[in-house]
């Protein structure tokens, strides 16, 4: 997650659609794949597979700790976003980043989002055991407390689908690169697909906020 990758944004959204920005490092900003295999594109594809009128705008940059993506919030919460999904911290845990820090950091990027009266779906992570069980569990609560404390909606981890599909005996080359840490393509699949169903619930509640019926699908 440490190497540098460009910072990649879809064109603007349609008016009468919900703009998502994903607000992550390389495993939103689809580190080491072709421009449509990564993460926001695959979940702006599954979106419109399933009806929505939604554009996801990618706000993720290699290498980010929770320190940057606080750094960059206001600019990333442009007038028309309409919701955002965080994912940060992998980065922190690399850099032994104290738990606490990063709570404060997600904390401002949150309170930003509340400001500004977007929504928010907040993945969290699994962390290692190598710093030992208390930082462990420090870390991984971060996600929960800062959910039920600004009402956004939690997911336990961004790549579950990749970790749930490992923990079934896929194989680890078909969904990992060989850095050992970026999902490929097909891993990136897995992921959308786990948690798709929360980016859903995400576009009702941005849709909801504009005034709508609580859904977000093509048409409406």
């Amino acid at each position: 997650m440490l190497a540098l990758a460009p910072l990649a944004v879809p064109a603007a959204a349609p008016a009468d659609g919900i703009t998502v920005a994903a607000l992550g490092d390389s495993l939103t900003a689809g580190y080491g794949l072709p421009p449509g295999d990564g993460f926001v594109p695959q979940l702006q594809a599954w979106l419109g597979a399933r009806g929505h009128d939604a554009v996801v705008l990618n706000a993720g940059v290699s290498g980010d700790t929770t320190a940057g993506g606080l750094a960059r919030v206001a600019w990333t919460l442009t007038p028309e976003v309409d919701a955002m999904i965080v994912a940060l911290g992998g980065n922190d845990l690399l850099r032994g980043i104290p738990p606490e820090t990063a709570r404060a950091n997600l904390d401002g990027i949150l309170a930003a989002a509340d400001a500004a009266g977007v929504p928010v779906l907040l993945a969290g992570l699994t962390a290692p055991g190598n710093y030992g069980p208390d930082y462990k569990a420090a870390f991984e609560s971060i996600y929960p407390d800062l959910a039920a404390e600004h009402d956004a909606i939690h997911v336990d981890s961004f790549v579950a689908g990749v970790e749930d599909a490992l923990s079934a005996g896929a194989d680890p080359a078909a969904l990992i690169q060989p850095d050992g840490i970026h999902p490929t393509a097909a891993g990136v699949a897995l992921m959308v697909e786990a948690i798709g169903p929360s980016v859903e619930a995400l576009l009702a509640r941005a849709d909801a906020a504009r005034g709508g019926t609580g859904t977000a699908t093509a048409g409406e």
